[in-house]
């Protein structure tokens, strides 16, 4: 068996002794902190490296006292600990075969000061988070690594992050003010604290002894001075930061600058203080295309010397990528690619008058040396586009790998002078060991490159032409004086190299660092120093073919920040990881393994998805996990769930007038005991199946009422000033908040002001966009509810002359998607023009309306569904028409309630609303809205306050 093979040959026993430890360890809180069973263990497991360990146990902790009990347990107990974060890590550093401890939940702070120039922040806080935060300052952090959605804190100090732009001045090294510590020990350092070096030498008296004598010792040999000097000209990541003992003097000082980028080896940093950098206000971006690699390599100490911010380089691989990315389309549509390479340059300025001096300095310079002409755009969306792309590079190319292939990214550094050179002969060696499709890409103004592979570790040779290979990175790297990691971390996959790249000697010191902070070795072992030569090749991620959206993933966890499940039950990169051990099990013949897998995936995985597909909006490949749940739920739906689908499709009218007077009926009764029989129900038929009556849901809507000249479009112009309205079936279901008039009617009477005439479809009552079909896996009652709604549709734009106008932004997707379903599978497609009616509200009705009274401020909603339709930027325009004052939280995310599932799992939406309705209290705002009925009862429950659709609001104020 090989190496890789072994990797995937099963799972531990669960230890459910030394579970019961942990637990006592910890206290009181224990209810879901601790987990040894091994769904929990599996999902926890997987990071975005190609290695993978499954945890003996899970702790999520939730304070730094519960980090000091399981360091504690760990120390006496001869354990391991390794801490995970967002899992965003290439190099394996945060894989766990014992003790995995999740640091994400309990600390999200970012606690700005007065003007932003210092931020306090938690390890379990995402970059894009802080950043987001301090924006209304004008500034951000320093590091800005390419996976700035998903990657938290935690990991950008542990791994000395940076990034396209921050180089080696704004990263985490040296903006770093002071850090919280928790050593192995147990022992809780705070080097902000005036006298932390005092403290520091009274409570770990052999560390803070030792520190001394290392730094002694290296000042005392200029050879080593030297070499640390040289080794820390630019980006580098591999071992410990030894120039920290060149740059700061107390050992407290020098002690902070060790953890970072010790990958989660030498302590937990419990909280971080950072200076940050001003926002450039002004940028010019543009890709120019080279010939080749070698003359896009070989212009690059011109520009630098131009003073470009960023200077990202993509080669030939990469660019196809980028070609076949239906989000990039009109980046290099029309370019044929051969051996071409391309640079993404952009230069920054605080204003217009910076930033066109030196655009033109650039111009100049480059055309006086026969560069490819230079035409940046300052365009907000251009510029979007562009960054969209090369920051999703790594997963796009990972994604279109072949099935059952693993990804492998690497990331060197060398002097920019041997860049050219260095990429040349990286390309010969992919050559010589059969890398066909191996990609460079990368920071190229700092000398830093990724590459990436792929390798099939199930095949013959695989693990060896891996090895060999890597022998040959190594000594290519070294011979041209770069490191063999400039910002990914050593983790595993360098491990072995770091004494090669230092020497003896500095090894040595790393060695003691080591032994100083950690005696016991209890942190992280094997990651960034070990004596396993053979540590890269160990544990390799296995990835068989199991569905499309799996396959494709390539567990990067941009999706995990979006997820609205993230913190109740899984991720979609979790969900996928359970399909993938599944696979496994199967392969495998432990049929006890995957039977348990299976009775877990249950609720965690299908039941608690809202699929709501914001995880597509983040993912760079474009996975929709909800698609996956959905076709999980077809498959396990029972028959006599289908048929009744089936019926109710067909008997739409009945059934959504029936669920509106029973909401109706049950708000005139006493809620507990509506509460309680809908218990009752739940109990006997499944939580799954009977939603929970709560006193927070609304009475039933009114019928959807026809007006307007139904069946009459062919009669009438094709213009904005005649609109066919297809009033969501969920304003018919559940009534306006307090005494509203709902957003339909909000909107018909918007439309009368501003002139534009209504067409109603006939049996408006009867029609629906098929969502909650679909989403259930009702795939019998969708197909019958699309093809009815789409043939109304037809009749009534007369075939798509009209825009069909929706006033309920996830029902606008849905009907979108119902249209193009039924376009793939009927006989007479027809183009329908589906546009939400926030986009025609500010498109078209603003301009004709004059708002007379406006809202001091507003809390404004978002919803997954108008993120996916692109209408947040009108949302926003009919907001401030509104209100002088609009909010939209940095924590707003989809709030789970996902059509029934709030009612269904309240769970759901009340851990994915936590955030949000945390930053919202005590606003004091005068109004709250949405545009989604269901997620303004879901937001509505979560804060206490009333939410109501912006056209509502809109309305009033234009009376």
């Amino acid at each position: 068996m090989s190496v890789a093979t072994a990797s995937r040959a099963g799972v531990a026993p669960s230890d459910t002794a030394f579970g019961d430890r942990l637990r006592t360890a910890l206290g009181p809180r224990t209810d879901d902190a601790v987990s040894v069973d091994a769904f929990d263990r599996i999902v926890a497991a997987v990071d975005a490296s190609h290695f993978l360990y499954t945890p003996n146990a899970v702790v999520t902790a939730a304070s730094t006292e519960d980090v000091v009990s399981v360091f504690r347990l760990a120390h006496a107990e001869g354990r391991h600990v390794t801490l995970r974060s967002g899992g965003t890590s290439l190099s394996g550093q945060a894989s766990a075969d014992d003790i995995l401890l999740d640091t994400r939940r309990g600390f999200r702070d970012i606690e700005p000061n007065a003007d932003g120039s210092v931020v306090r922040v938690g390890p379990g806080a995402t970059v894009r988070a802080v950043n987001a935060r301090l924006a209304r300052y004008g500034r951000k952090l320093g590091p800005d690594p390419a996976s700035e959605s998903a990657a938290t804190i935690g990991g950008v100090i542990a791994n000395n992050s940076s990034g396209m732009a921050c180089g080696t001045v704004h990263n985490s090294y040296q903006t770093l003010r002071s850090l919280t510590a928790v050593l192995p020990s147990g022992t809780v350092i705070d080097t902000g604290r005036a006298d932390a070096d005092e403290r520091l030498a009274v409570a770990e008296p052999e560390l803070y002894a030792g520190l001394l004598l290392l730094r002694q010792r290296i000042l005392s040999d200029p050879a080593h001075v030297a070499e640390i000097r040289r080794q820390y000209r630019g980006k580098n990541t591999m071992g410990y930061g030894l120039n920290s003992f060149l740059d700061f003097e107390t050992p407290v000082e020098v002690l902070a600058h060790l953890l970072v980028g010790s990958e989660g080896s030498l302590g937990f940093v419990a909280g971080a203080e950072f200076d940050t950098i001003v926002v450039a206000r002004r940028a010019a971006t543009a890709l120019v295309i080279f010939p080749d690699l070698a003359s896009a390599t070989g212009i690059l100490p011109l520009l630098v010397e131009t003073g470009a911010a960023t200077i990202e380089l993509m080669d030939a691989g990469s660019l196809r990528v980028v070609q076949a990315d239906p989000t990039a389309a009109g980046v290099v549509d029309d370019l044929v690619i051969e051996d071409h390479a391309a640079l993404l340059v952009e230069y920054q300025s605080t204003d217009d008058e910076g930033l066109a001096a030196l655009v033109a300095a650039a111009q100049a310079a480059l055309a006086a040396a026969g560069a490819p002409a230079f035409e940046p755009t300052t365009d907000a969306r251009e510029r979007a586009k562009l960054w969209h792309v090369r920051k999703g590079l790594y997963a796009a190319i990972a994604g279109a790998r072949p099935s059952g292939t693993t990804a492998l990214l690497e990331d060197i550094a060398v002097p920019v002078e041997s860049l050219a050179e260095a990429c040349v002969a990286l390309q010969q060696l992919f050559d010589r060991h059969g890398y066909a499709d191996a990609v460079i890409f990368g920071h190229a103004k700092d000398g830093n490159i990724h590459f990436l592979l792929t390798e099939d570790f199930t095949s013959p040779g695989g693990v060896e032409r891996q090895r060999v290979f890597t022998e040959d990175l190594v000594d290519l790297v070294l011979s041209r004086g770069g490191t063999l990691k400039a910002e990914h971390g050593t983790g595993r996959i360098m491990a072995p190299f770091v004494e090669r790249q230092f020497g003896a000697e500095l090894y040595g010191v790393m060695r003691e660092v080591k032994r100083l902070c950690d005696p016991r070795g209890i942190l992280n072992p094997g990651v960034l120093i070990g004596d396993d030569p053979e540590a890269h090749l160990t544990h390799l991620k296995l990835t068989p073919a199991v569905e499309s959206e799996v396959d494709r993933c390539v567990d990067c966890g941009y999706c995990e920040p979006v997820c609205p499940s993230r913190d109740v039950t899984l991720t979609p990169r979790q969900r996928i990881a359970v399909r993938r051990a599944r696979a496994a099990a199967q392969a495998s013949g432990d049929a006890r393994l995957d039977a348990h897998l299976a009775r877990a995936e249950e609720y965690a995985s299908v039941e608690t998805c809202a699929v709501d597909g914001m995880c597509q909006t983040a993912c760079p490949v474009l996975i929709n996990t909800g698609d996956l749940v959905r076709r999980l739920r077809e498959n396990e739906q029972p028959a006599l769930v289908k048929a009744g689908g089936a019926i109710a499709a067909k008997q739409w009218k009945t059934v959504s007038r029936g669920a509106a007077t029973a909401l109706t009926i049950a708000k005139a009764a006493p809620a507990p005991l509506v509460t309680a029989a809908t218990d009752v129900g739940r109990a006997l038929l499944g939580s799954d199946i009977v939603p929970r009556y709560g006193r927070d849901l609304p009475r039933g809507g009114p019928k959807r009422a026809v007006r307007g000249g139904v069946g009459a479009a062919s009669d009438l112009e094709s213009t904005d000033d005649t609109i066919v309205l297809f009033a969501a079936c969920v304003g018919s279901m559940f009534g306006a908040a307090g005494d509203g008039i709902g957003a339909a009617e909000a909107f018909r009477r918007l439309c009368e002001r501003a002139g534009v005439s209504i067409v109603t479809p006939e049996n408006a009552d009867g029609l629906c966009c098929g969502t909650p079909w679909k989403s259930k896996g009702l795939a019998g009652g969708y197909a019958t509810m699309v093809e009815r709604v789409a043939a109304s549709l037809v009749a009534a734009s007369d075939r798509g002359r009209l825009t069909i106008v929706t006033d309920n932004s996830s029902c606008t997707e849905g009907l979108v998607l119902a249209i193009r379903q039924a376009n793939r599978t009927g006989a007479d497609p027809v183009d329908l023009r589906i546009e939400d009616s926030v986009d025609f509200a500010a498109r078209r009705l603003l301009p004709g309306i004059q708002v007379t009274d406006r809202l001091g401020s507003l809390a404004l909603h978002p919803t997954c569904a108008s993120t996916r339709l692109g209408s947040n930027d009108n949302l926003r325009a009919l907001a401030d028409a509104v209100a002088e004052t609009v909010d939209v939280p940095d924590a707003w995310g989809c709030c789970g309630f996902a059509g029934d599932r709030g009612m269904l799992h309240p769970e759901l939406t009340a851990s994915a609303t936590a955030p949000e309705a945390a930053e919202l209290a005590g606003g004091g705002h005068d109004a709250h809205a949405s545009c989604n009925r269901t997620c303004e009862i879901g937001m509505t429950r979560a804060t206490g306050s009333e939410y109501r659709h912006v056209l509502e609001l809109l309305e009033e104020r234009t009376r």
